[in-house]
């Protein structure tokens, strides 16, 4: 199968022609800007901030996968804080020993405060972020800038000069970074992924809870506490709710929380064995979910509160997780075992033109749209690690898919970031269930959670 090539394709060239407003970059394999980050000083009460913020600003902008970051080992002694600091580069000189060889020779480094001295080696960087931090008022402010090197002067390479504030703490030095760091990925037409969460299952209070984090792992808190099984989450397309699987009353069923404040809302189940399973209409209007009230487990679309319930597919299988297409609202995935072990189908939100989208070998589940429309990432035991399960990645309109993790334990439950560029998953791969997550090219792979056994991640906004 020819390889997902799921970023549009573009040559990165010519950016010092653009406005900020029009610089965007759609990376082709490989060429990546470089961006040179130096740690950012703070005076005062400020300068004991600084680890976080430093960490978190990196961290932001080398997870997005936009650029190559250039190493810090490599920066000039000199660091400029704010575009002042800057000093104009003299032209280069000529020499009576160049003039006889007709050469010019380039003066000696600005030690850092040239804006040669990042754009040439060894930074050799395209952008260049810099700022500080300080308190006025009881209030941390950032100072930042973002300088696009390729146009000559600071005054004229400056992209972003922005003022932020933050409380006087750890939390407050963070927050400023991700805001600097959204504004950066902005200019390159990228969401930033600060202000997400991901919703996930964790046994870390003896049984299987609903779980909530930062897209980084941190703040993580229990939003459940049915001491019973509550499995499966889903998140509302503005995330402010999710559904989920719990056995609190018995038989499985369809549980719905509000986030903000956490509270449970009514949900009507119907009488079966089993309801499961849920996801939210890209309207947040509806629920698709798995209900055997007809025999078989069948993909059924109740209102938020479990009323106006319809049947969507018949068949003599068993079918699970529907998800619907986020950027149409008109078909939807599922997992059915119609032609012998689970594989994953395409139909329409009536249930017509059913088509199976994996190949038929091995089992396929746990399928997740990208916020476009045009690819899910899935899990199947098919390829490299043929009876264990990985992540892939297809084109539902050609079938092409792509495989992302390869033979290191169980990889499963994929769900999409709202950026479309990043992958949460479950993987066994250290000993236990963890929560990764990963750009959708398989690399920046990064551990989230460590306590307990943690399963089925779900990413919104």
């Amino acid at each position: 199968m020819k390889k997902l090539i799921w970023i549009a394709l573009a040559v990165w060239a010519s950016l010092a022609a653009l406005t900020a407003e029009d610089i965007r970059i759609l990376i082709q394999a490989g060429q990546h800007p470089a961006m040179a980050i130096p740690d950012f000083r703070g005076s005062g009460a400020a300068a004991g901030l600084m680890g976080p913020f430093n960490q978190t600003l990196w961290s932001d902008i080398d997870g997005a996968g936009l650029f190559r970051m250039a190493p810090k080992t490599s920066y000039p002694t000199m660091v400029p804080q704010q575009l002042s600091d800057f000093r104009e580069q003299p032209a280069a000189v000529e020499t009576p020993r160049a003039r006889s060889r007709n050469q010019l020779v380039s003066p000696p480094t600005g030690g850092g405060l040239w804006m040669s001295d990042w754009s040439n080696p060894p930074v050799s960087a395209n952008y260049l972020a810099i700022g500080y931090t300080a308190v006025q008022n009881d209030v941390l402010v950032l100072y930042g800038w973002l300088l696009d090197l390729s146009r000559g002067t600071p005054a004229n390479a400056q992209v972003i000069g922005k003022r932020y504030l933050g409380s006087v703490d750890a939390a407050g030095s963070r927050k400023v970074a991700h805001e600097f760091a959204a504004d950066i990925l902005a200019v390159f037409g990228q969401k930033s992924l600060f202000g997400t969460k991901i919703i996930f299952v964790s046994d870390r209070s003896r049984q299987k809870e609903v779980w909530m984090m930062d897209p980084d792992g941190s703040n993580q808190r229990q939003i459940t506490n049915f001491r019973s099984l509550s499995i499966m989450p889903a998140i509302a397309p503005d995330s402010s709710k999710i559904a989920f699987t719990s056995y609190a009353r018995g038989n499985p069923g369809i549980f719905v929380f509000a986030l903000d404040p956490v509270r449970q809302l009514q949900f009507y189940n119907q009488v079966a064995s089993l309801n499961e399973t849920p996801d939210f209409t890209p309207d947040g209007k509806q629920i698709v979910y798995s209900s055997s009230a007809s025999g078989w487990a069948q993909i059924y679309i109740a209102n938020l509160d479990g009323s106006n319930l319809r049947r969507i597919s018949s068949s003599s299988a068993i079918e699970v997780e529907p998800k619907v297409n986020p950027k149409t609202g008109s078909e939807m995935v599922f997992v059915s075992g119609r032609s012998g072990p689970q594989q994953i189908y395409r139909m329409n939100m009536d249930g017509a033109d059913v088509e199976r989208l994996t190949p038929g070998e091995g089992e396929a589940g746990n399928p997740s749209w990208n916020p476009n429309g045009q690819y899910i990432a899935f899990s199947w035991t098919q390829g490299y690690a043929s009876g264990n399960f990985n992540i892939f990645i297809m084109d539902v309109a050609t079938r092409n898919y792509t495989q992302l993790t390869h033979g290191e334990g169980r990889n499963e439950n994929p769900s999409w970031a709202p950026d479309g560029q990043h992958l949460v998953f479950m993987s066994t791969r250290t000993g236990s269930h963890q929560i990764w997550t990963m750009l959708a090219d398989g690399t920046q792979l990064k551990q989230l959670t460590t306590q307990g056994n943690n399963w089925t991640p779900v990413w919104g906004k």
